[in-house]
């Protein structure tokens, strides 16, 4: 019976594939990927740019404006009357030229191009409303309006900037910028320098038509070195004290300077007349800005012949205020002390302290009328651009070393100080 024993054997049949439940899985599997790949990207794409500016916030454009090259002015390319004679000399022909003399139709051409620069320049000039809420003496509000005028200097993509002076904004309520064509649009003080008294107000570039963009210009900040007596130029802003008015005329001194605290500023006088609040820039046939025109520096009160301060000298001010900024401020008037001076007066070389600020860093860290300042930070300094070149380049709240020399006794004696660099509100 043992032998006829047998394991039952069983035969097994796989289990028919549900072609159709199958299809739905993998259609359900693919559209799912594709929904949570959609929602991924989508995450990415808003998420991203957020978390980039987070953990690697991008600094803003630095402005800069370079000085140019100085053009070869007609008074420098005159030569000496040795210098003609020796190369008339041998002359291998002789030509005689005859003067030119300009009729009153020729006159009135040129004098329609020179307006014709001055109206292209008046596509950077624009109107500065200052809006002062208020109430009288009934307790009833009301609206005074001032204005002034700017100058569109830079477009950082994000704003557009503009200069102009403190006192035209000055306890506004809110500030009004009005293009060249007409439109008006809501502005912001970024920063202002208290010893110049120039500001730099901010516009949102998204507040501009692309219409007003077209119809606008941003100024060309040119190079005043060159500036020679006689030079042609013009005055636009509102150097009469209307707005978008011109004026033509010529430079009749390069040499006057003004001493401000911390800086010396070449004045540039006209013959042209204007207002007592003037305001705007001075341009060369170029277009270029040579001057802005602040007539609070005007050497001669009594006098209401246009002046403005060289550009070039305000550029480190304006590059300041236009990366938002503080101008460095130590506090003192500074002259230079020249070779002459040095052995006349058995001085040392440097810069000689004229006055010193009340309240001020230079103050409060011991300087006096006197002074001779050699060094800063370990830097010689010689002149006062030197000075001012090497404050500039530093930032508020830092402190630097200076080495000076103060008389004593009838003979200077070296010393040495740390200040403090502040800010002039």
């Amino acid at each position: 019976m043992a032998d006829n024993f047998q394991f039952i054997k069983e035969t097994r049949r796989e289990k028919p594939i549900n072609r159709k439940r199958l299809i739905r899985q993998i259609i359900s599997t693919v559209l799912l990927a594709i929904l949570f790949g959609a929602i991924a990207c989508l995450t990415f794409v808003v998420l991203e740019p957020r978390l980039e500016k987070y953990f690697s916030p991008e600094e803003p454009p630095q402005i800069s404006f370079e000085e140019p090259e100085p053009e070869e002015s007609v008074q420098d390319s005159i030569k000496p009357e040795k210098e003609q004679q020796e190369e008339t000399e041998k002359p291998e022909t002789v030509i005689v030229e005859k003067p030119v003399i300009l009729d009153l139709a020729q006159y009135q051409t040129l004098q329609y191009k020179l307006y014709e620069v001055g109206r292209e320049a008046d596509k950077f000039i624009v109107s500065v409303t200052n809006v002062k809420n208020d109430t009288d003496i009934f307790n009833t509000p009301y609206e005074t309006k001032g204005v002034g005028s700017g100058i569109i200097i830079a477009d950082t993509g994000e704003n557009l900037l503009i200069l102009t002076e403190k006192k035209t904004i000055a306890g506004a309520s809110s500030i009004r910028v009005t293009f060249a064509d007409g439109t008006t649009v809501k502005a912001e003080l970024q920063r202002y320098d208290g010893n110049t008294g120039i500001a730099v107000l901010r516009v949102k570039a998204e507040k501009i038509s692309k219409e007003t963009k077209s119809k606008i210009s941003i100024a060309t900040l040119g190079s005043s070195v060159g500036v020679s007596q006689g030079q042609t130029v013009l005055a636009v802003g509102s150097p009469i004290g209307t707005l978008h008015s011109i004026l033509t005329g010529n430079i009749t001194s390069n040499r006057n300077t003004i001493s401000t605290k911390d800086c010396n500023y070449t004045i540039f006088t006209t013959d042209m007349v204007g207002s007592a609040d003037a305001s705007g820039a001075l341009i060369n046939t170029n277009g270029e800005v040579i001057g802005f025109v602040l007539q609070d520096y005007n050497l001669q009160k009594e006098q209401t012949t246009l002046t403005a301060v060289s550009i070039s000298e305000l550029k480190g001010v304006i590059e300041l205020l236009s990366n938002d900024k503080p101008v460095p401020y130590l506090g003192l008037r500074i002259s230079t002390v020249t070779d002459e001076i040095a052995e006349d007066y058995q001085m040392p070389k440097g810069v000689y302290v004229r006055e010193v600020a009340l309240d001020s860093p230079a103050m409060e860290a011991g300087f006096q009328s006197g002074d001779v300042i050699t060094e800063m930070d370990g830097e010689p300094v010689v002149t006062a651009e030197d000075y001012e070149k090497l404050l500039r380049g530093l930032t508020v709240d830092n402190t630097i070393h200076i080495t000076y020399e103060r008389l004593s006794a009838g003979s200077y004696v070296p010393l040495e100080i740390d200040a403090n660099i502040g800010v002039l509100e």
